[in-house]
């Protein structure tokens, strides 16, 4: 795709050199700090307001020191800031000083006392951090007595020059921190160097909390929606891509969940519970204030967020509209602060492997189970030339497992430069990520940069430009998703299958790639590592998000502010099968196509413009109110294309050599939408003791029909800060107590572009000539439309609960909700004289209910030692209200191996949750005592017994008669288990002593089942292939002298394709997600290595976990849908990752 790339490329590297020049033209330009100020008989405290305003500076003074100061007029335009003072103060009785970003007014030595000569004078300079060693800036810094102060930068410095000799007390003050003083001589003009000074963080600060919402930002104790706030220090420390896989057990009612554990493989996120029963489930991704629907998971570097806001309720989110109704994940990412440039650098190294094997069986096991299961077979292959069973005793199998799995390195980067100056404020970051999967020939890298720059033009005016580029490969064929019917197309399937040893002494099953034993076994023929290492599936991204803002102040409480952005994703994959793999192997009598291949682009670009206005007011002291309106537009487009070629002559040539086979498929598609929207919010605030607000959002999109297009979404909420009344006054141990309501309504339109629409299709298989030698194409109909279909909605009310005990060393937060989805959109069943299957439509009600619980405290807090947890666990009960008129039911079914495909192993019905297991209920083993044993040897079952649906003997399955008709049917399917857990949380504790901390943090999820798979082919061989190992679970299996009921025998499987609760099991489990340890190098270093920061850790990744789950990993949904959640065959295990980190600060 030469064109589109070049193009792209063509506009980065402008891009690049604008922004450049741009940087350079506003950062010589503010080197100067230009200054306009124009008026008449202005008192100077006036003229240093303006002056702060404009350039950003901090000006110390007081009455005493302007005492007999006379106003001024000046006129100056884009003067230079000390031309403008020495203008302003000339004939004043008046100095200046300018450190930094601090100006010094002092009053002058009268006439005949001679001025303190400089050089006695000193310097007192230092170093501000908080209690992880991180800078604190803008942090006041003053000097008692007398009046000399200053503020830290960026790096939480700081110099107050011109100290005369004496003594005094240095006094540090900022916002959230504890104030400190130190006292301090100074003596002549010495340079007194204080080192590192910590702020220790105050223990109640919920005032002065901001957190991040729709459009703005808001006190905490202002909140009145259901907000979930992440603390970014945890997050940092997980070894991870992306963001939302360190967000599992965060926060309450965040369901984080991964399908498996694959390189780069995205991870599902639910909040509050499914909404939608076909639909999409995502929540909506605000990223810099600008909404992203299914952003790639890999795109933001975690080291570049600065903040993420969950909101979960529908006052929180209905502001925007019919993308709202999953909730909405807002990320704020770091900008350029004031100061001196700041470089940060972060660097990991380790590494990973898989946390468990699969056991199988051995050689002698494995033969002595080919002989139960086919003696013939077996002595033709295994007992040739004197070999009996005891041959194999000594015999040292192959577990393929050991070759399939490996050690695997994992590398990550990240560098940073902020800084700015009063009017210009700059961030520029790149990273890398690269990781080898611990599964042979898979991994994944991302190579990221993003640049911001943030302008004030004048006193009314700021701009904003930010950029984010990521470029992410991965590789491997994922083990999840097979190549064909048969199971074993899956690589763990024929790791663990494929035999552990040859019969015949001259096959070397290591270095053949082949084993030609077993002519009808198809694929399972194959050497799993031959064919693995052979496979060539890449899939590379480049995604490109930029956007821009102009803000404009005409008066101090109204804000206009205009913002645009687009979004460019390009992705190619490639695939080529040659000689040596299953998919193109001639060994395989399933491969029609030889060696073959496949490539597929796809690009979408968004673009977006949302234009708000925002207007404060305060009257009366108490009220203060808040109006915010806007408009916004999205346009999408989508194109996607490829083709295949099969029967390749030169497989040497890989990818190149297409085009010298014979193609087979060529496919183009694309889409669109649009939409527009109109919004608003009023809050009202009174005393910030009661709080209410309102919003409401209309959104049009060209996804529906006329008459349908709008939706409508209004919400509303009330707080109540229970702490500011005067009967809670006297309650000194509560120092935070509200409550809160919400209710309101969120949206849904993630479906088809044109699903409202009725499609016509022209293929080429439905040409014909009529005689004349001109094909002409046929038209059939693509699909039904429904101009009926209208928005999905979701109405929720929520009740919240915040108190916070002894200055808020204890938090607790409690939330109960009841979200009501209907219209539903499904793909609903139709008629049969429709003429086609399938038609989407808004027919369907489903609820979501739960409670919520976080808890908070600071348990240890002394000046080494502090010790803090944090604790969430969220219940949700999901509900099915109505279904498809006439229909109580939907069955569902998945893909894995050809028998089973076509029976349902999910349920979801009318007042049950949605995805419940269903099958048969598993009830042991036909044993000996079921039987009449005839003379002839012949066995019948007894009178009363009920069979299996299939010739049962001893020793075969046997299930459940649920309706007690005496025989096993489909009406004795009923519900085995439940696919949703009944909670999910997490649960945090942090230490620190003195320059070493240590986080710890467990995981958790009960209640929910899992189906696996695995154990229908690998514990007695659900469709009988010869030479196909087991897993050593099957050792157990039944046989007269060991009548267990826990396995079959071989062959005792009954009908092939059922489904049961043999091999449902429960997936809940505790994890230990991370465990961190960090050590931060002493103050006395860091002076020697001229340091700000430098930081040495260690962090552990899914380190350890407790769970009943038989399969290698419990946190696994292959088939991750609403209706098939918990199905597990060959998924790629999470891995367990140790890294070692540098982190230093320039």
């Amino acid at each position: 795709m030469p064109g589109p790339c070049s193009q792209m490329l063509r506009v980065m590297r402008y891009t690049a050199y604008l922004m450049l020049l741009f940087f350079l033209h506003v950062s010589g330009k503010n080197m100067a700090q230009a200054v306009t100020i124009s008026g008449n008989n202005m008192p100077l405290t006036k003229v240093f307001h303006l002056i702060e305003k404009q350039t950003g500076y901090v000006i110390f003074s007081n009455k005493k020191v302007l005492e007999n100061s006379r106003p001024v007029s000046l006129n100056a335009v884009n003067m230079p800031l000390p031309q403008l003072l020495d203008l302003a103060l000339t004939g004043q009785p008046l100095g200046y000083e300018i450190n930094n970003k601090t100006i010094l007014i002092y009053r002058k030595k009268e006439d005949g006392i001679p001025a303190q000569n400089p050089a006695a004078a000193g310097n007192v300079t230092g170093i501000v951090l908080d209690s992880a060693n991180a800078p604190v800036e803008r942090a006041t810094v003053r000097l008692m007595p007398g009046n000399k102060g200053t503020s830290t930068n960026q790096r939480g410095a700081f110099l107050i020059s011109g100290v005369a000799p004496g003594s005094y007390v240095l006094e540090i003050s900022c916002l959230g921190y504890q104030s400190v003083r130190h006292p301090l001589t100074v003596t002549g003009s010495q340079e007194l160097n204080l080192g590192n000074i910590r702020l220790r963080q105050s223990s109640n600060t919920l005032g002065q909390v901001e957190v991040v919402v729709a459009y703005g930002t808001v006190k905490k104790t202002d909140l009145t929606g259901s907000v979930g706030q992440v603390n970014m220090a945890d997050l940092s420390k997980a070894p991870v891509a992306s963001f939302t896989e360190a967000l599992a057990g965060r926060i309450a009612g965040v369901q984080v969940s991964s399908q498996d554990g694959q390189p780069g493989k995205g991870m599902g996120i639910v909040i509050r519970g499914a909404n939608s029963l076909t639909q999409s489930n995502s929540p909506l991704y605000v990223i810099d204030g600008f909404p992203i629907e299914d952003p790639e998971d890999g795109m933001l570097n975690p080291d570049d967020i600065e903040s993420i806001s969950i909101l979960k309720d529908a006052s929180a989110t209905a502001i925007y509209g019919s993308r709202a109704a999953n909730g909405v994940i807002l990320v704020e990412t770091k900008k350029g602060k004031i100061g001196k440039p700041v470089v940060t650098l972060n660097l990991s190294h380790g590494i990973q492997q898989a946390q468990k094997q699969m056991e199988v069986m051995g050689a002698y096991d494995f033969v002595k189970y080919q002989n139960e299961l086919n003696k013939t077979s077996a002595a033709a292959t295994y007992f040739q030339n004197g070999r009996t069973l005891e041959s194999y005793k000594d015999v040292q199998g192959i577990d393929w497992q050991d070759q399939v799995f490996r050690q695997s390195p994992i590398s990550i980067g990240n560098i940073a430069v902020r800084g700015g100056s009063g009017q210009t404020r700059y961030s520029i970051s790149g990273s890398v990520y690269d990781q080898e999967g611990i599964v042979i020939n898979s991994g994944y890298s991302r190579y990221q940069g993003r640049v911001s720059i943030d302008q004030s033009i004048g006193r009314q005016f700021k701009a904003g430009l930010t950029a984010n580029y990521s470029r992410l490969t991965t590789f491997g064929q994922p083990l999840a998703e097979g190549n064909g019917p048969s199971f074993t197309t899956y690589l763990l399937s024929r790791a663990w299958g494929y035999r552990p040893v040859a019969g015949d002494p001259n096959t070397d099953l290591q270095d053949d790639d082949g084993d030609m034993a077993f002519l009808n076994q198809y694929d399972i023929r194959l050497n799993p590592i031959t064919t693995n290492n052979n496979e060539y599936n890449k899939s590379r991204t480049s995604d490109f998000l930029a956007n821009a803002y102009v803000t404009y102040s005409p008066l101090s409480n109204l804000v206009f502010r205009f913002a645009g952005s687009m979004s460019n994703r390009q992705r190619r994959g490639d695939v080529f099968y040659n000689s040596k793999t299953v998919q193109g192997s001639p060994l395989n009598p399933r491969n029609v196509r030889g060696v073959n291949g496949s490539v597929i682009f796809t690009e979408t670009n968004i673009w977006s413009n949302d234009n708000t206005v925002t207007y404060t007011t305060n009257f009366s002291k108490d009220h203060k109110i808040t109006a915010l309106g806007g408009v916004s537009f999205q346009e999408y487009k989508a194109e996607t294309y490829g083709y295949a070629a099969q029967n390749l002559p030169n497989e040497q040539l890989e990818m190149p050599g297409l085009d010298e086979g014979i193609p087979y498929s060529s496919f183009a598609s694309g889409g669109e939408n649009f939409m527009a929207s109109y919004f608003g919010r009023l809050t009202y605030n009174y005393q910030s003791k009661y709080l209410l607000e309102f919003t409401f959002r209309g959104d049009g999109s060209s996804k529906f029909a006329k008459g349908h297009k709008w939706g409508y979404f209004p919400s509303g909420s009330f707080a109540w800060n229970m702490q500011e009344e005067n009967f809670m006054r006297g309650l000194k141990v509560v120092s935070n107590s509200k409550l809160r309501f919400s209710y309101g309504s969120t949206g849904n339109n993630r479906v088809g572009n044109y699903d409202a629409f009725a499609g016509l299709s022209f293929p080429v298989a439905n040409s014909y000539s009529f005689n004349n030698g001109v094909p002409g194409k046929g038209a059939i109909i693509g699909g039904l439309g429904n101009e009926n279909l209208r928005w999905e909605t979701t109405r929720q009310l929520n009740i919240g609960y915040d108190l916070g005990l002894f200055n808020n060393r204890i938090e607790v937060t409690a939330d109960w909700y009841r979200k009501i989805t209907s219209d539903l959109l499904l793909n609903a069943d139709l008629p049969a004289t429709m003429g086609m299957l399938n038609a989407q439509q808004n027919i369907g009600k489903i609820r979501n209910q739960g409670i919520e619980l976080s808890l908070k405290t600071v348990n240890v807090k002394t000046k080494a030692f502090e010790w803090s947890s944090s604790f969430n666990i969220a219940f949700n009960q999901n509900k099915i209200l109505e279904l498809v008129r006439g229909q109580d039911a939907l069955y569902s079914t998945v893909n894995f191996e050809t028998q089973y495909n076509n029976n349902p192993p999910y349920i979801s019905q009318v007042g049950q949750p949605a995805g419940m297991f269903y099958g048969y209920i598993f009830d042991g083993v036909y044993q000996l005592s079921d039987f009449d044993k005839s003379p002839a040897g012949k066995y019948t079952l007894k009178a009363g017994v009920h069979n299996n649906g299939a010739a049962a003997q001893p020793g075969h399955i046997k299930y459940r008669d649920v309706n007690g008709d005496g025989d096993i049917t489909t009406a004795d399917l009923v519900v085995i288990g439940r696919g949703q857990p009944i909670h999910t949380g997490g649960f945090s504790n942090n230490f620190s002593y003195k320059g070493f901390d240590l986080g710890i943090f467990l995981q958790w999820s009960y209640g929910n089942d899992i189906l696996n798979a695995n154990r229908y082919m690998f514990e007695g061989n659900g469709n009988i292939r010869l030479s196909l190992n087991q897993f050593a679970s099957y050792l157990d299996r039944w046989s007269e002298t060991n009548p267990t009921n826990r396995n079959f025998k071989p062959g005792g499987q009954g009908t092939i394709g059922s489904y049961s609760s043999r091999v449902l099991e429960d997936g809940s489990y505790l994890r230990l997600k991370t465990v961190s340890l960090g050590y931060n190098i002493p103050d006395r270093l860091l002076r020697t290595l001229h340091l700000t920061r430098l930081r040495l850790t260690v962090a552990a990744q899914n380190l350890l976990t407790l769970t009943s789950y038989s399969g290698m990993d419990p946190e696994v949904s292959v088939r991750s849908s609403v209706l098939t959640p918990g199905f597990d065959f060959s998924a790629y295990p999470i891995a367990r990752t140790v890294v070692f980190g540098l982190n230093v600060t320039f």
